[in-house]
């Protein structure tokens, strides 16, 4: 599971999702700020350590991580990264 976290109104939420799939033998990749990847580096496989940025910039700022994996994960498996194939959407809805 990647974890986005960034420092805003929603961070405990996100920090209580993460531990709960850690807690269920999930592995974590956290992209977030430099406390947050010192404190939960025990719990996650690899951390992406992100500058803190305002809330209202942060999407923007996060996503670019996030692309950028997906990006290499395709070209590792070889796949055509501008036409992916069977792509599915995941939502959580409280």
């Amino acid at each position: 599971m990647i974890v986005i976290a960034p420092n805003d109104g929603v961070l405990e939420k996100t920090i209580s999702n993460m531990q709960e799939v850690a807690a269920r033998g999930g592995r974590l990749i956290l992209i977030g700020g430099s406390q947050l990847a010192r404190d939960f580096a025990s719990e996650a496989t690899a951390t992406i350590v992100m500058q803190d940025v305002a809330p209202e910039f942060a999407a923007m700022v996060y996503a670019v991580p996030v692309q950028l994996l997906a990006y290499h994960t395709a070209v590792v498996m070889g796949k055509d990264a501008d036409q992916p194939r069977n792509l599915a959407k995941s939502v959580t809805v409280e």
